[in-house]
């Protein structure tokens, strides 16, 4: 599986002036994502990513890297699990 991240903001082509692709134009600008994942923030169907994807990597704005399968969504939430325990144990510090 392959997960998608924006090199560089894009003007969008006409066909692709929805809000839904500037969510997802935003989405890759900040994180890796897999074409799931993007189906389900955008609302879009699976083959219509599949294009807007496709739009993408034919203008070189697109870099691609495979997900291996003993990677999870939660190794993505390891960072923000200790800012969260850091941010509970100052908290807890300073009552």
């Amino acid at each position: 599986m392959k997960e998608y991240r924006l090199l560089a903001w894009a003007e969008l082509p006409a066909p692709y002036h929805r809000m839904a692709y500037r969510r997802m134009l935003t989405d890759l600008s900040h994180r890796y994502m897999t074409i799931s994942q993007l189906v389900s923030a955008s609302g879009l169907k699976r083959q219509e990513v599949r294009d807007f994807l496709d739009m993408l990597e034919s203008r070189d704005l697109l870099v691609d890297r495979e997900l291996f399968a003993n990677e999870s969504v939660f190794d993505s939430l390891r960072p923000l699990g200790g800012w969260l325990r850091k941010a509970l144990n100052t908290s807890a510090r300073d009552h």
